[in-house]
């Protein structure tokens, strides 16, 4: 799957945001840093999320953007 991801460049380094998963954020000092840390963050995110709809009838629909 592919999940658009927002950089952003702070004080600190860069600070990395998924809009379509919410409160899916990460950072890094570089940019390369915040883009292996928000794949990490998204990874972990939807395993959460699977883990909560365990056992549920779960269905995958495709939409043409």
């Amino acid at each position: 799957m592919k999940y658009q991801v927002v950089l952003q460049k702070t004080a600190e380094g860069y600070s990395a945001f998924c809009p379509g998963l919410p409160g899916c954020w990460s950072q890094g000092e570089t940019e390369e840093e915040a883009l292996e840390n928000i794949h990490d963050a998204i990874q972990e995110y939807l395993a959460a999320i699977a883990d909560t709809f365990s056992g549920a009838d779960v269905r995958q629909i495709e939409i043409a953007v």
